[in-house]
């Protein structure tokens, strides 16, 4: 799984590719909680080049999503294809996490 890393107004935008599967997740969430560690407060999740996110996804973004809060940071999530969202609602996964459907509405409510 390739991740993309940029910022935007003090926000750490995160985008992976591909499949966030076994393979590809622990590398994934590893990198988000070094973010997080090393003191970026603001991160954005841009998934909308994720075409498959299975447990192990889940639980990447489940403890990232935990350190984020233990740093008092936001971690938002944006740009889900409607077969990723619906694995999110299966899981009950969506109040978990903040979901915005955009990029710049992920980004505004990150800030």
């Amino acid at each position: 799984m390739e991740v993309v890393e940029s910022s935007a107004d003090g926000v750490t935008i995160v985008e992976p590719h591909g499949r966030m599967d076994t393979t590809g997740a622990k590398p994934f969430g590893d990198r988000v909680v070094a973010l997080i560690r090393s003191g970026s407060q603001r991160i954005l999740i841009d998934l909308r080049h994720i075409q498959y996110i299975s447990s192990a996804g889940f639980r990447a973004l489940l403890i990232a999503n935990k350190q984020s809060a233990e740093t008092k940071g936001k971690l938002v999530l944006c740009g889900m294809s409607a077969e990723v969202r619906r694995m999110f609602e299966l899981g009950a996964f969506l109040d978990l996490f903040t979901i915005c459907a955009t990029r710049d509405e992920g980004l505004a409510k990150a800030k």
